[in-house]
């Protein structure tokens, strides 16, 4: 198969936010598209009409945007109109095309009407799992000719369409995660294609749409392995070429369990509001299930795209460790220019309100202060609170050391030393060298010459290393937050 076949797509069903397992698996399909120079398809599965919506649509259309998993075909970013040669890429708006796929196999006798309701449905899955056997329908319907079928249905009555299983045989699918998986055709009965809504279930829309979307790999969960065998049936049904499949590991929490909300964030929205990088969790979620030829753990997304490969892919279990996850995330972060990491936090330090000087030069010096210590973009509102030009609001806590009786000699002592500095900011040195000066000439040392010192500066006697803090505060801001102190010992 030449590199430029290749057709992958991620077909999300639009109930709720992007979860992390769905990002891998649309990861892993945008990986293998780039390194074989192929497309990569966004298809929206939206035929459960009871839970889906445009509104989810929209949601996990952002995150992917998020994550920059940019695909060459399906609904526009920004428009949600469609671009690409086989949509629509919306299922609710191909029905007509299921339609006519049922009615090719209702003419060739292997599909047939079935009236049969949901009642008598569970009444022959009891009674199957009553006796032991798997709960096949068995449907009345299955050998009525068609003429008669459609004499019922001309009176109003609707049906669903099945999928009439007649051969026993064994189905080989060729995994490209897992090796070779038999399915005797027996283990499903008669499959519903068309629901008497006229909506296709699943496996049907699935396997026509990757059959007309010329899909050449499919690469999703390991749950959809169960329905490959229908979608098997199908494509040899209409003539179809069968993609190659790759059912991926199944993640699981700290617990050992399923991945799900009780586990924490979930949802790729989620981390984003979190303060996570984008190229962070797409790091790490690709590690959940594959591995790099080179032993890397902090990969880049073009060296991914170069590395990835399906002989890496593991169909063990992938345990997500959050603890990971942070340390990746750091990782990524610390490595941000300067421009580029404040770039990323100014939006949450407008958020929270923080008026923050603007010269370049002390936006690095800042950062070169709290970059060690953040581990996420959020991180930065607490580790930038205080070196903001805002006034500070004196905290509770501050006001024993406000009773304390030598605490204004401290903070006039320290009002005076700043103002008669030589420059706008002071360094690290001058601050520690002011400090010796007051604990002599005030006459006090330890927590009665540090914590008045303290509340001077950020309105609370503990926090941040001052000699971190100060040099990123204007001797204006310093002596304002000094005489708002000294206005409260009044």
């Amino acid at each position: 198969m030449s590199d430029t076949t290749v057709r992958v797509r991620f077909a999300p069903s639009p109930t709720g936010y992007l979860h992390v397992g769905g990002a891998r698996t649309a990861l892993y399909n945008y990986l293998f598209a780039k390194r074989h120079g192929g497309k990569f398809i966004l298809r929206i599965e939206d035929t459960d009409e009871a839970r889906s919506t445009e509104e989810s649509m929209r949601m996990q259309i952002a995150d992917l945007k998020w994550l920059g998993l940019t695909w060459d075909e399906g609904p526009d970013p920004e428009t949600l109109i469609e671009v690409g040669p086989y949509g629509p890429y919306r299922q609710s708006q191909r029905q007509s095309i299921y339609k006519e796929h049922a009615d090719r196999l209702l003419a060739t006798g292997q599909a047939y009407y079935c009236f049969m309701t949901d009642a008598e449905i569970e009444v022959q899955r009891q009674q199957s799992m009553k006796d032991g056997r798997p709960p096949q329908v068995n449907s009345p319907y299955r050998d009525w000719p068609i003429e008669k079928a459609q004499e019922r249905l001309a009176t109003g009555e609707k049906a669903a369409i099945r999928y009439k299983v007649v051969e026993k045989k064994d189905y080989v699918l060729q995994d490209l995660v897992r090796g070779d998986v038999t399915f005797p055709s027996d283990m499903v009965g008669d499959f519903v294609m068309l629901r008497s809504s006229g909506m296709p279930v699943y496996n049907f829309c699935c396997a026509i749409d990757d059959a007309l979307m010329k899909i050449t790999h499919v690469f999703r969960a390991e749950e959809h392995l169960s329905n490959t065998l229908r979608q098997m049936m199908l494509y040899e049904a209409f003539n179809y070429e069968l993609p190659k499949f790759g059912h991926l590991s199944i993640i699981l929490g700290s617990d050992r369990q399923k991945l799900s909300k009780r586990h924490g964030a979930t949802s790729c929205h989620e981390y984003n509001l979190n303060g996570y990088l984008p190229e962070a969790l797409n790091n790490f979620i690709a590690l959940l299930g594959w591995s790099s030829p080179n032993a890397q753990e902090i990969i880049s997304m073009d060296e991914m795209i170069a590395q990835f490969s399906p002989d890496r892919l593991n169909a063990s279990p992938a345990v997500f460790d959050e603890t990971k996850l942070a340390w990746v995330n750091a990782t990524h972060l610390r490595a941000l220019p300067d421009e580029e990491l404040w770039r990323r936090i100014e939006p949450y330090l407008k958020e929270a309100g923080f008026k923050m000087p603007t010269d370049p030069a002390w936006r690095s010096r800042a950062l070169d202060t709290f970059k060690t210590s953040m581990n996420n973009l959020k991180d930065s509102v607490e580790l930038f609170r205080y070196v903001s030009e805002d006034a500070m609001p004196i905290g509770d806590d501050a006001k024993e050391i406000l009773g304390w009786p030598t605490t204004k000699t401290v903070v006039e002592a320290w009002k005076k030393g700043v103002e008669a500095s030589g420059t706008e900011f002071m360094t690290e040195e001058q601050f520690l060298k002011l400090q010796d000066s007051i604990k002599d000439s005030a006459g006090v040392k330890g927590k009665n010459l540090f914590q008045p010192i303290r509340v001077a500066i950020i309105g609370k006697p503990q926090g941040t290393e001052l000699k971190m803090l100060v040099p990123l505060l204007h001797k204006h801001t310093l002596i304002a937050r000094a005489d708002e102190v000294l206005r409260k010992l009044l």
